[in-house]
């Protein structure tokens, strides 16, 4: 059996051999990198529950000791532990590099043998699977050589230029903002008889709520209840420092004068075209928040230059987003045919000041698809104030539908002439009787 420090050296011999294999990797096929990384990932997986089971996950310190009361020998020691959690670190990066990449991989491409479709995970030989792109790419292919498959992402950054080295401290600094946080429920501990038997529940409810009779119509009159914690929004946008140093690293390599700009595009377009069902199956970016419910400065940056930009512009159509698709929930058979990166540019072109050519552009998607999409969801019998500004759906609606919304608004406005002038009528007619 080896010794933890064997173990430490072996996992540092095996980055620094990923690291100098790389580049020569992404000359191959598709399915030959995508079954590299995954092997790839495996080891580095194995090798890191080996490390935290030896080390474990914290370190000691001699901060608190008087310097008189420090023994070398003991801080020898701790030293050495200190150097093991960096191994685990750097173990850590580099697996979430690999995730960042199969994820990207697996949103693009479907993997063929033969004529079965098989997940990316089960490939055994990648000289027999065929890699075909999909429709509708999410995220963005170019960064995935750029992660930082060795782990040691500042060493790597080290190496970069200035302007990329400044690139990365500003795409951190963005990811690393806390939107802005807002309390939407409440954490309550409740007190009730159930069969002469007094129980205790917790339980969650919204801010809005009548919380005293709600708990009555769930728990009967005889109850005590407290408020435990308020829940609130989190406020990260990505919980997990590797996924944003990855990320960083990728962009500002890529291109260090667009790097922001590219991200935000790249993370605005994700929530965009993808379903929260979607977002919980894709691991495009391990740990981002599943849905958009406060506000971040970056999903400004693509909005920057347009006329109508208002700070919060870009988190405000994502958080509508989110609620026009809570509001959807129980109605979704009747627009079934609808992908939801369809339904997304549709709820895109209803918030937002742009045309559904502008949408299609903006989104990368198709102009007549989209446009389809829109006949569908102006004929599906949802109420259109759904998603958007009704006025700019009217086009879309069939003729006969916008001739009978026309009568009823005529007829509405006869009926309120008619009563003004059923007043006059009688006003002139007692005027006569006076005279």
């Amino acid at each position: 059996m080896t010794t933890t420090e064997e173990l430490v050296s072996r996992v540092n011999v095996i980055l620094d051999e990923i690291k100098a294999n790389m580049p020569r990797l992404f000359e191959s096929s598709v399915p030959h990198i995508a079954f590299q990384l995954n092997r790839q990932l495996k080891v580095l997986e194995e090798l890191r529950n080996e490390l935290e089971r030896r080390v474990g996950i914290t370190t000691p310190s001699t901060a608190f000791l008087e310097r008189s009361q420090r023994d070398p020998n003991i801080h020898w020691i701790y030293r050495k532990k200190h150097n093991r959690l960096l191994a685990i670190d750097r173990v850590k990066s580099a697996i979430m590099a690999h995730k960042i990449a199969l994820g990207h991989i697996a949103a693009n491409y479907q993997f063929y043998e033969n004529k079965r479709e098989i997940e990316l995970k089960d490939i055994k030989d990648p000289e027999k699977i065929r890699a075909i792109r999909r429709g509708i790419s999410i995220g963005r292919l170019e960064i995935v050589p750029y992660l930082g498959y060795s782990g040691d992402i500042l060493r790597i950054l080290s190496q970069k230029d200035v302007e990329v080295r400044e690139a990365f401290k500003a795409i951190k600094g963005k990811l690393k903002e806390r939107g802005t946080l807002k309390r939407v429920g409440y954490h309550l501990e409740v007190e009730y008889f159930e069969n002469n038997r007094l129980k205790t529940a917790r339980i969650t409810l919204p801010e809005d709520v009548d919380i005293d009779y709600e708990l009555k119509k769930r728990y009967g009159h005889l109850i005590r209840w407290k408020i435990l914690t308020p829940v609130k929004t989190k406020g990260i946008l990505i919980n997990n420092h590797f996924t944003v140093d990855n990320l960083a690293l990728a962009y500002a390599s890529l291109n260090p004068k667009k790097a922001m700009n590219m991200l935000a595009f790249d993370l605005f377009r994700y929530y965009i075209i993808t379903s929260e069902k979607d977002r919980e199956a894709l691991s495009l970016y391990p740990d981002i928040k599943i849905s958009i419910d406060c506000h971040y400065s970056l999903f400004d940056e693509p909005f920057r230059g347009e006329p109508f930009f208002r700070t919060g512009f870009g988190s405000m159509l994502l958080i509508r987003k989110a609620e026009v698709e809570k509001m959807l929930v129980g109605k979704r058979s009747s627009i079934s045919t609808i992908p939801n990166y369809l339904l997304g540019a549709i709820i895109f072109y209803g918030t937002s000041p742009y045309n559904e050519r502008e949408t299609s552009e903006f989104l990368g998607l198709s102009e007549k698809e989209v446009q389809d999409a829109l006949w569908k969801i102006a004929i599906s019998g949802i109420p259109l104030e759904i998603f958007g500004d009704r006025r700019k759906f009217e086009k879309f609606m069939p003729k006969e539908e916008i001739v009978v919304e026309f009568l009823k608004a005529l007829e509405e406005g006869e009926g309120d002439d008619g009563a003004k002038g059923k007043k006059q009528r009688r006003a002139s007619k007692k005027d006569r009787r006076k005279s």
